[in-house]
């Protein structure tokens, strides 16, 4: 069953990664083809994608991975749905995408970080997943923080709102970064502390039968 269900969300993340990157290629609409290409992997909705769906794939193909560690699946659990409730909360009301776009939007947004979600949940061995694991995972979200206002400071081009300095100024948005940062431990802490109370519970089952 956990073949499975990774294998469905492998290919549905690459399908939606694909889609997505065809769509932004052939719009008529922005920079030129090298740029849009920068531009489109300077979305954490994109790079966490990615990673999500290399996870999902190495986990078929090359099971026991550096992907199959608890602590990196708790990690990559916490991007992905932090993804999901950023874009629910702040970011859908933005836009109103149509056809082939609905279908990326919904799918990176949505569907694959509850496929991953999912996966975290019901099929990886989450209970002694070490604390120090939600500071390490802050290393991803940092350094994309860190490509996003470089990048944008040359670029002019921001991916998300609430971190555009053209707009909000640096002090805001390093505010709105320090947010986010503190979200992402937060959520990676009660993903850990979910995976210890189901060790709990298995054990005192355990114990009672």
């Amino acid at each position: 069953m956990a073949a499975g269900l990774r294998v469905l969300a492998a290919a549905i993340g690459w399908f939606a990664l694909a889609l997505q990157y065809w769509l932004v290629m052939t719009g008529d609409i922005g920079p030129d083809p090298v740029n849009r290409t920068i531009n489109f992997f300077s979305y954490f909705t994109i790079t966490t994608n990615i990673i999500a769906a290399i996870a999902m794939t190495a986990s078929v193909l090359a099971p026991g991975s550096f992907f199959d560690r608890p602590s990196v699946r708790t990690a990559i659990a916490t991007y992905m749905i932090v993804v999901a409730i950023t874009y629910h909360l702040i970011l859908r009301d933005l836009w109103n995408p149509q056809g082939w776009n609905w279908v990326a939007d919904m799918s990176l947004h949505y569907v694959t970080p509850a496929l991953f979600a999912l996966d975290w949940l019901l099929f990886v061995p989450k209970t002694a997943v070490p604390w120090r694991t939600a500071l390490l995972a802050l290393v991803y979200p940092l350094l994309y923080m860190g490509w996003t206002l470089w990048h944008g400071s040359w670029s002019g081009f921001y991916p998300y709102p609430f971190v555009d300095i053209s707009q909000i100024g640096l002090e805001k948005a390093l505010i709105n970064a320090g947010g986010m940062t503190a979200a992402f431990l937060v959520l990676c802490l009660i993903l850990i502390a979910v995976g210890r109370v189901f060790g709990l519970i298995g054990r005192t089952r355990t114990s009672a039968a």
